[in-house]
């Protein structure tokens, strides 16, 4: 049987969800005339127009109650529309989990999920709502956060959504439409002779380190880490690191680094110390590919921090 290609849409409403679904429908001529099925699932400021649904060959079913949106309701409608292609409008206040968990129609499957999110009420999203709006984004390919302006703190944005959604691509989008792709600032100077990263940055260089490690090959790092070293790991094989909130304190994980040091075993699991390394890029199967390796040029033993996990934002 032939595969029906099903892009999701997600974002709380008014984030942009309806714009991106038009302008990829009817703008860009998405799937050059293929029978389309839109389901939308929330009603939003913005609406379709009948007639230009029409044009772009598009049928539109509206599902307002969550109950109603259920394996059954799928598998009427596949029979009833018989689309090429499938979008879905997901309501930015129902549970991802429902529709990643659900049977698909035979031959539907998912391609592609993208989010929006609205870069002027983001950041209070983030520090009232936080666990509600990452849920709308967790799973997404691409992330779209669009209404930015000069004052849009995009690198606080960009690690919130990544602490949860690492492969997500994320894309900064102007009033205008225009696309934003300034370099975002990092909160430490990556030019010193020695980086030294506090606690407060320790997360940020973590993901700035595995996204961006070929620009810290050769530098020097110093951090205070947990040791991850217990009886089993292989000799001359450590992991310094912090324990991160990505979400809420039960989305805490362990953000550490694979770091060569002959004498290993003399530093006991779960111990906290004050490292100064080398970073080289190497291949590392912890990586599943290259990434940065820490060779330590001293190891200090050093006193808990008062706080042991660091933050993304």
């Amino acid at each position: 049987m032939e595969e029906i290609p099903v892009y999701l849409f997600t974002g709380f409403m008014d984030s942009g969800k309806t714009s991106l679904i038009r302008q990829t429908l009817l703008e860009e001529n998405f799937g050059d005339g293929a029978k389309t099925l839109l389901i939308v699932c929330e009603d939003g400021d913005e609406e379709y127009d009948e007639e230009e649904l029409k044009e772009a060959n598009t049928k539109m079913l509206m599902v307002e109650k969550e109950e109603d949106f259920n394996e059954t309701l799928l598998k009427n409608i596949n029979v009833q529309y018989l689309p090429d292609q499938v979008f879905i409008e997901y309501n930015g206040t129902w549970k991802m989990d429902k529709l990643l968990e659900m049977k698909l129609p035979k031959g539907w499957i998912f391609v592609q999920s993208l989010a929006t999110v609205d870069g002027t009420t983001f950041d209070m999203y983030l520090s009232n709502m936080r666990a509600m709006i990452m849920e709308q984004l967790f799973r997404a390919d691409v992330v779209i956060i669009n209404r930015c302006d000069d004052d849009t703190p995009r690198g606080k944005f960009r690690r919130a959504i990544k602490a949860v959604n690492r492969p997500a691509q994320i894309v900064y989008e102007r009033a205008d439409g225009s696309i934003d792709e300034r370099e975002e600032e990092l909160p430490f100077d990556i030019n010193q002779d020695v980086i030294e990263i506090s606690d407060a940055d320790y997360a940020i260089w973590y993901m700035d380190a595995q996204e961006n490690y070929k620009k810290y090959d050769g530098k020097k790092i110093e951090f205070l880490g947990l040791v991850y070293n217990p009886e089993k790991m292989k000799k001359g094989i450590m992991v310094p690191g912090r324990f991160a909130m990505t979400c809420c304190i039960e989305d805490v994980q362990f953000l550490g680094f694979k770091c060569k040091y002959a004498d290993s075993k003399s530093i006991p699991h779960k111990s906290w110390i004050k490292i100064l390394a080398e970073i080289r890029v190497e291949f590392a199967k912890e990586y599943r590919g290259k990434g940065p390796v820490l060779y330590p040029i001293s190891i200090e033993e050093a006193k808990e921090p008062m706080d042991e996990l660091v933050y993304f934002s």
